[in-house]
């Protein structure tokens, strides 16, 4: 029994890690100033303006991380996950001693930068280098654990009387301890013989056609951003009593175990019906805060959107994996680039729609019909 442990825990041990550059990368590096954007502007350091050009850069940043990456290869996939941890945690530490809108913007586009290259060579060295197809949902489950954990941390620090600065250098901190934890087996196994990629069922999947699938990624990056974005900001302008953080931690909450909910879906149910089911439902959450302006309708939103945005990526980037052979280049790769492009273009879209009207109600609409388009072309043209 012990030996069987030993192994499985051996075994587990590359996607633990590849999960917590995730977090850093991603939970932390990426998704955290969601719920810090909301002191940000209570405390006057950012206008909802300059808010919005600080999630534009970093989406931006996080597009020119994922052309960067494109020729990554899957053998050296290690040392640009070890390079995305550690210039998330020097991003996130520089923004407790910044003032100026224009070195907070570009910060943020930085920490895209490393957060498209946690996301590209963290899947390349675990899918490909280590073969472990089927521990997918842990990889990506990282990502939920990285935003939930951050928001409860802001939550903490916040009732302790940090202000926004000291908010970012407890998440800087936080990250290079995580980091830390991850580095010794990311070093060890680095190099080594490639794993088996037993346990995985990738065999008698279906593969599906690698350019709509992009394209659906693209959709579905548009499509879940104006809620990742808006939704704790959301929060404050109509629940002033609720704290977004803890409506933040519930999408995050939702992301975790969801990879693992839509990796058994599509195993079952193939890549198609899969990501047809996903994307309508996460079309639903989005919607939701038009329909029920309550404290309910947010956390459901929240679930919901949280619950489907990373099980998106649990569903594409392994069929891609298995396509991957049909296109030149680094596919996963590739979808990361289209998946940036359709982040840059939700805010701007979302920024617009919000000064001609003064809500985001079309925003999230539109987005929603992102969503839709995305789980038809999933039916259609897979």
């Amino acid at each position: 029994m012990n030996t069987i442990a030993a192994r499985t825990s051996v075994n587990l041990r590359p996607a633990i890690d590849a999960a917590l550059i995730m977090a850093i990368g991603m939970g932390f590096g990426r998704f955290a100033f969601t719920a810090i954007y909301p002191h940000m502007v209570e405390e006057g350091l950012l206008s909802l303006h300059g808010g919005s050009l600080a999630a534009s850069a970093n989406y931006a940043g996080y597009l020119l991380g994922a052309l960067l990456a494109i020729r990554a290869q899957a053998h050296s996939a290690h040392r640009l996950c070890l390079w995305s941890m550690a210039g998330t945690a020097f991003c996130l530490a520089i923004l407790s001693v910044l003032d100026a809108t224009w070195m907070i913007v570009a910060v943020r586009g930085i920490a895209g930068v490393f957060s498209a290259l946690a996301m590209v060579a963290a899947s390349l060295w675990l899918l490909e280098h280590r073969r472990q197809l089927h521990r997918a949902p842990l990889l990506y489950a990282g990502v939920g654990i990285g935003i939930a954990v951050s928001a409860e941390l802001l939550v903490a620090g916040a009732d302790a009387g940090l202000h926004s600065k000291g908010l970012w250098l407890l998440l800087g901190v936080t990250s290079l301890i995580i980091g830390l934890a991850a580095t010794p087996g990311l070093v060890a196994h680095g190099s080594a013989t490639i794993a088996s990629s037993a346990g995985t069922s990738s065999r008698t999947q279906k593969t599906v056609k690698p350019w709509p699938l992009v394209v659906i990624y693209g959709l579905a990056g548009l499509g879940y951003i104006v809620t990742a974005t808006y939704l704790p900001l959301l929060v404050r302008s109509t629940l002033p009593n609720v704290d977004p953080a803890h409506v933040w931690a519930v999408f995050g909450l939702g992301a975790a175990p969801s990879c693992f909910l839509w990796h058994r879906f599509h195993e079952r149910l193939g890549t198609r019906k899969a990501l047809l089911t996903n994307l309508i439902l996460q079309a639903v959450g989005v919607v939701l805060p038009v329909i029920a302006q309550s404290a309910a309708g947010y956390l459901l939103s929240a679930l919901l959107v949280g619950g489907t945005f990373m099980g998106t990526v649990t569903i594409a980037m392994p069929a891609a994996q298995r396509v991957a052979s049909k296109v030149r280049g680094n596919l996963m790769a590739i979808m990361t680039v289209i998946y940036g492009v359709g982040q840059i273009a939700g805010p701007v879209a979302a920024n617009a729609l919000h000064a001609q009207s003064h809500t985001f109600s079309s925003s999230l609409v539109a987005a929603a019909g992102a969503l839709v388009v995305a789980a038809v072309m999933s039916v259609l043209a897979l």
